[in-house]
């Protein structure tokens, strides 16, 4: 067996509940290192706009609690001003900024996967995962913003079902996935399958509704892994930033007599956000497998093309 066949993870191969999750562990093991090379290289210029917004939201927050615990200043309408402002402008900034860097990275760890399963192994440059993004840059755009749309009805219906006990929750969790698994699944179709909108939105509904439970089931456990190793990762500079938060209320620290507290927020909600970021690449990783294996399943391509070629006299 060659070194690129011992690699290679294949992801053609219709697999039940338990080898999908087994699978997406080994996935991520073997391709975290180069994933994450490529995903700071097209996300440079971002982190640092996330970095910036944050500095000014936090800016405002900061000045603005400060601020209530002076309140014999008398400029201090005058300083609530500037400050919501910093805020508002800061959380504008934030929404542009972080819809755009969803929207890309939902895109590049889409298209690494595909790159990946094409190639058979890590056997591409990141110039080639860009290029598959940027080949389909409207059609994404286009698909995004509608998404977009389709999930504020689908919050609607969630604050619906939220009145009813017990029932609604389980039926709001049902509906969450489902519609996590569709997107993914349709995005992946669209992508890989050079599909249009609606036909890939089509063709993802029929592989996620035909699988329904094994489509919600996978999202439900790997989403709450995900989170919890999410959760791990912020678990030191979380205590840290608890300690520090505690040392400013105990101590009755002016937040604006010192650069101080606005650096260590600002880099404490910056990591925060590109976490989140890096935890939607994941969470896509998921829906990639689950792409693969229901597509296997269903049309079983795959499979015929290994029996033909071990029926060809050329092999």
């Amino acid at each position: 067996m060659s070194e690129k066949e011992k690699n290679f993870i294949e992801l053609k191969i219709d697999r039940d509940f338990g080898d999908i999750i087994s699978l997406y562990f080994d996935f991520f093991k073997t391709n975290i290192r180069k994933f994450t090379n490529i995903f700071l290289s097209y996300n440079g210029i971002f982190l640092i706009g996330l970095l910036i917004v944050s500095y000014l939201m936090v800016s405002g927050v900061l000045a603005l609690i400060s601020n209530e615990q002076n309140l014999l200043d008398s400029n201090l309408a005058a300083t609530d001003q500037k400050y919501i402002s910093y805020f508002i402008f800061g959380g504008i900034l934030f929404f542009l900024i972080f819809v755009t860097v969803a929207i890309l990275n939902y895109s590049l760890s889409t298209a690494y996967m595909i790159q990946y399963e094409e190639k058979e192994g890590q056997h591409f440059e990141k110039i080639e995962v860009w290029d598959t993004v940027k080949g389909n840059l409207s059609k994404i755009i286009v698909f995004m913003l509608i998404m977009m749309l389709a999930f504020f009805g689908f919050m609607i219906l969630a604050v619906i079902l939220a009145f009813i006990p017990l029932v609604g929750m389980i039926a709001q969790y049902v509906i969450q996935y489902f519609f996590m698994a569709w997107v993914g699944v349709s995005f992946f179709v669209m992508l890989k399958e050079n599909q249009r909108f609606m036909e890939a939105l089509t063709e993802g509904w029929n592989l996620v509704y035909n699988n329904f439970w094994r489509a919600v089931g996978v999202n439900f456990i790997l989403g709450f892994l995900i989170g919890l190793l999410f959760l791990i990762v912020l678990m030191i500079p979380g205590i840290l930033l608890g300690i520090y938060t505690f040392h400013v209320v105990q101590n009755n620290v002016d937040l604006t007599a010192t650069i101080v507290p606005t650096i260590v927020y600002t880099l404490g909600t910056s990591m925060l956000l590109i976490l989140m970021v890096y935890s939607q690449c994941l969470s896509q990783f998921v829906n990639g497998i689950l792409y693969y294996s229901l597509h296997e399943k269903t049309y079983n391509l795959h499979t015929r093309n290994k029996i033909d070629q071990i029926g060809s006299p050329d092999l």
